[in-house]
């Protein structure tokens, strides 16, 4: 797919079951790049707008069974395009770095393949309202028991895919695996199964090598 890019930006983006580190990582490596002089907006999805926010209270709070796989799919789609249109392009265009806690891998994975079987819908949507993949896609791999034992500890409000419990963690890790193979060009591998700076270390290595 081509990316809409108009500026010098690189648009990077973290994925992985829940529970798997990549937030904490995407926050580490957005501090590293800082430290070195890069210009990073750190985002999120869904969010990363003030509409994309708003819609993430809808799909991540609430009954697990609150939304049909359709429904969510149109609601995410939403909330990415709005946040595309007023935070992502704009900084790519303003040849900044944008490091986005999930993207469109996680819509093709839990829309596409955990809740049915949409995988064809996600990507026409995808193709037909956004139009654009990241430049790098770090997969932080981790064990699929422990991370659900993350997940749920975080106690907090946005647990609603968390509460569809292991079986789903674990087929959703096999399905972020093969994704990586999909789509190989633009993906790393990160074992996320080790200690918190040693991941970071690898996520830095990895990210400075693709902005070499």
């Amino acid at each position: 797919m081509t990316n809409h890019r108009t500026g010098h930006g690189c648009f990077i983006s973290f994925e992985g079951i829940d529970g798997s580190g990549k937030s904490t990582q995407a926050r580490l490596l957005v501090d590293a790049l800082r430290a070195i002089g890069h210009d990073v907006v750190l985002t999120r999805e869904p969010g990363g707008s003030p509409g994309a926010e708003e819609i993430r209270e809808l799909v991540l709070q609430g009954d697990p069974d609150r939304w049909s796989a359709e429904t969510e799919l149109l609601l995410f789609t939403a909330a990415r395009r709005d946040h595309l249109e007023r935070t992502i392009r704009p900084a790519l265009a303003a040849g900044k770095l944008v490091v986005c806690d999930r993207f469109a891998d996680s819509t093709r994975m839990y829309q596409g393949l955990s809740r049915g079987d949409l995988r064809g819908k996600v990507d026409q949507l995808h193709s037909l309202m956004i139009g654009q993949d990241p430049d790098l896609t770090i997969l932080i791999d981790m064990d699929p028991d422990t991370g659900l034992t993350r997940a749920l500890g975080r106690q907090g409000k946005e647990e609603r895919f968390e509460e569809f419990g292991p079986d789903l963690q674990r087929k959703m890790r096999a399905g972020f695996l093969a994704l990586a193979q999909e789509f190989s060009p633009r993906f790393r591998v990160i074992d996320g199964n080790r200690p918190i700076e040693t991941v970071a270390a690898d996520v830095l290595a990895k990210t400075l090598a693709v902005l070499a």
